[in-house]
């Protein structure tokens, strides 16, 4: 038998199995495939748009309730539960990155790890963001390992309930569910607050490289997105940067736990994702 690409990346990706065996098969969903390539340069038109008109109005009206509302909505009635699952994971996972460079370099705790796709609705995209600025700001040129070796006894990844009974009218892709939610996050967001979630994920490289200097393991920088990170632009497609950095992410998570092992009362995420596979 042939090998497919699909045989390949279930082979080669350094993520968590179980999870790599989620984000495979939402690639390989009808919605990815067809729907994706249509809704991609649909969406960044009216994201455009909407960045400009809010950029219009005058003060900082925001709409933050209704955004998490929405949000919520969508995620229930439109998004494919396993998707659903990947979205919330990806909050648990990058927290803990970040609460295990708090931890070991000296900076704010961080406790976003949402269970659900209703945790989501409580202002967790700008905690979110708002947490990957406050930990990495906190830290100094140069992070230095602690003596006493890396506390990784965050990075548990709980159960994760996607509502898999809820009755669903799609059951959309994650990467076509990100195109959508991109617009309500850039009409109910104020222009500074959009701006400031968009250009997080060009921080990357930096928390890639304070983890590569906790561990002194050089292949976390690898994995930085090409570029560099001192450049404040617009030209950025969110959707496929926010996909690419939850793998990235995911990358990270998945290397921390196989080469500094946390203790056995930490869980891995094998079976943590609440969705049928």
């Amino acid at each position: 038998m042939t090998p497919t690409i699909w045989d390949e990346l279930a082979t080669r990706e350094p993520i968590d199995p179980a999870t790599l065996a989620l984000i495979l098969a939402d690639q390989r969903t009808w919605s990815r495939r067809w729907l994706y390539p249509v809704l991609r340069p649909a969406c960044n038109l009216l994201v455009a748009l909407a960045v400009v008109a809010r950029r219009l109005v005058p003060g900082r009206l925001t709409a933050h309730a209704t955004m998490d509302a929405l949000c919520v909505w969508f995620l229930r009635r439109c998004v494919s539960p396993a998707a659903g699952a990947l979205l919330v994971r990806h909050f648990v996972v990058e927290t803990n990155l970040l609460a295990c460079i708090a931890r070991n370099a000296g900076g704010p705790e961080v406790s976003l790890r949402p269970r659900s796709l209703a945790e989501l609705g409580d202002r967790a995209v700008i905690v979110h963001d708002v947490n990957v600025y406050d930990v990495l700001g906190a830290l100094g040129r140069q992070v230095v390992p602690p003596p006493g070796g890396l506390d990784t006894t965050m990075l548990a990844v709980g159960p994760i309930d996607a509502e898999p009974g809820t009755r669903r009218w799609l059951r959309l892709d994650i990467q076509s569910a990100l195109c959508l939610m991109n617009i309500p996050f850039a009409l109910c967001l104020s222009a500074e607050e959009y701006r400031r979630a968009v250009q997080s994920l060009r921080l990357d490289a930096h928390l890639l490289a304070a983890l590569a200097d906790l561990t002194g393991d050089p292949v976390y920088r690898t994995w930085a997105p090409a570029g560099v990170a001192v450049r404040v632009d617009s030209r950025l497609e969110v959707p496929r940067a926010v996909y690419e950095h939850a793998v990235i992410c995911e990358y990270a998570h998945e290397r921390l736990l196989r080469t500094t092992p946390p203790p056995a009362t930490v869980r891995r995420t094998a079976d943590a994702v609440g969705v049928p596979r």
